[in-house]
């Protein structure tokens, strides 16, 4: 927040908001992976968590609703966390400048770390 905003009692967008969840869903429908599901963009400490409905039955046998990713905005950085399913942890994937780079990594996934 800019020292000036701050001194006046103003404040900066925070995450997680409106404006960015949309953007956020909009992005989605760009994914190449579980085309056939609506994942949800749902606020989350920071930032945003996106979850969706388990299509493939890798991680949910009975296609219940799993995490997908944690998308957080922290020190001028968007950075994307990955669902270790197995121990139940968020896992730190990377830190990108743009929110655009970060879903156009997610909407590729092409090593399936993602949409499991």
């Amino acid at each position: 927040m800019c020292m000036m905003a701050a001194s006046q009692g103003l404040t900066v967008a925070g995450h997680p908001n409106d404006v960015d969840r949309k953007r956020i869903e909009r992005a989605l429908q760009a994914r190449q992976r579980y085309l056939y599901v609506r994942p949800s963009v749902v606020p989350a400490q920071g930032g945003y968590r996106i979850e969706s409905p388990c299509c493939s039955r890798n991680v949910d046998r009975e296609g219940g609703v799993i995490d997908v990713a944690l998308i957080q905005f922290s020190q001028g950085y968007w950075r994307l966390y990955r669902k270790d399913h197995a121990q139940g942890t968020w896992e730190p994937h990377g830190a990108f400048g743009r929110l655009g780079d970060l879903l156009d990594l997610l909407n590729v996934d092409a090593d399936r770390q993602f949409w499991q």
